[in-house]
């Protein structure tokens, strides 16, 4: 029988963006396996046939330009390898057109980077013509633009996993799918005997984000680091996030069907509005406020905005509305719109607010960051994985 919670989810995922990694994409030569391309054609067929919409985020444009170009091997030299990706781009697309016109479905290609998201204008803009793209019922294909952002060609897992997640976040998307050479997360590494998967993480903690490292190496596996964050947006804002293996045919229509596949990452039940989701993530923070642990516990547990006399350091340059990131002993956990500049907040930090208009000669904003502009988005819990 289906897992009840497996069962929710699949209820509540009428949009799904799903990311497809290189390793899924391509075979042991390197190449684009062209019938992956068509499995994955046929689930999303599927997908959309079943009245749901389906974003998908696709690496392997290194591949495809091998292909095309008749090469061995993969370039290494920056520049011939941007010039491979920018090549393999278009058969990438063509490969997904081909196989999804086959069923009366077509692509639009999409090609981004991080940065697109940051400005306010064109964040909106990029997620009013994906919204526009679905209600054709095309469906987008989204890529990191290799010939801009050379992050993603650097390493063999880029930041594709964190765009999916931006992605699903600017779309409210109740369900991410990362696709991935693995079956999912693992309570040690993949290669011991022992191993098993974690078939549900309730919270994410720092527990989790240690099952992501090898420890006999200390290296990322499988990418799997990579995928954890990308779990932790999604799931902060709201949504669900399924890492399951891409070379599984049926990964998609499983899920779907509420099947124990992968490893499930449970949203944490309340969908962050569309305006936090955008300053949580995509917004591109200015400076840092370095706070105490009061303020931390005030601004996560309670929901309060933030005082100046929480306020330790500040660092960095900007002026008020600019963006901010809160960081606490344990790292960044939010960011928000500061209400006062760079400068100011260095005089009045922990200081109480009666005190600021001895400080400054005025006192426009009793916060320092009010709480309808400051976003969460990382909050310790004491629970780890379970099974």
């Amino acid at each position: 029988m289906p897992d009840p919670l497996r069962q929710d989810v699949a209820d509540v995922a009428r949009l799904l963006v799903v990311k497809v990694g290189t390793r899924v994409l391509t075979g042991a030569d390197g190449l684009l396996d062209h019938n992956r391309i068509e499995a994955l054609g046929r689930q999303f067929d599927t997908l959309l046939t079943s009245g749901r919409s389906v974003v998908l985020v696709s690496s392997g444009a290194v591949g495809a330009g091998m292909g095309r170009m008749g090469l061995s091997s993969r370039p290494q030299e920056l520049a011939h390898l941007q010039a491979v990706a920018a090549i393999g781009q278009s058969c990438l697309i063509e490969a997904y057109e081909r196989v999804f016109r086959s069923r009366g479905r077509h692509a639009a290609q999409v090609l981004l980077v991080a940065d697109d998201l940051q400005d306010r204008a064109r964040y909106l803009n990029i997620r009013n013509t994906l919204r526009a793209l679905l209600d054709y019922g095309v469906i987008p294909v989204i890529n990191e633009n290799d010939t801009v952002s050379v992050e993603e060609l650097r390493t063999s897992f880029g930041d594709n996993d964190r765009l999916a997640a931006l992605v699903a976040t600017l779309l409210g998307a109740p369900l991410l799918v990362l696709l991935s050479d693995v079956e999912g997360l693992f309570d040690r590494h993949p290669s011991d005997p022992a191993a098993r998967k974690i078939d549900t993480v309730e919270k994410l903690d720092a527990g989790v984000d240690g099952l992501a490292r090898d420890t006999l190496g200390g290296l990322s596996k499988g990418g799997m680091a990579s995928k954890i964050k990308a779990a932790r947006i999604a799931t902060e804002a709201g949504g669900h996030c399924i890492i399951a293996s891409g070379r599984d045919d049926d990964v998609l229509d499983r899920i779907v069907a509420a099947d124990t596949v992968g490893t499930l990452f449970v949203g944490r039940g309340t969908a962050m509005p569309a305006w936090k989701r955008w300053l949580g993530w995509s917004a591109d923070a200015r400076g840092r406020l370095i706070v105490d642990d009061g303020a931390r516990g005030a601004v996560v547990s309670q929901g309060r905005s933030l005082l100046a006399a929480g306020i330790r350091a500040v660092e960095g340059t900007f002026t008020a509305g600019e963006v901010v990131s809160l960081v606490a002993a344990d790292g960044e956990f939010a960011r928000g719109l500061a209400n006062y500049p760079a400068d100011d907040l260095r005089q009045i930090a922990g200081l109480k607010t009666e005190q600021i208009t001895g400080i400054l000669g005025y006192c426009p904003y009793d916060e320092v960051i009010h709480r309808d502009n400051l976003a969460v988005i990382r909050r310790d819990a004491p629970i780890g994985p379970s099974r």
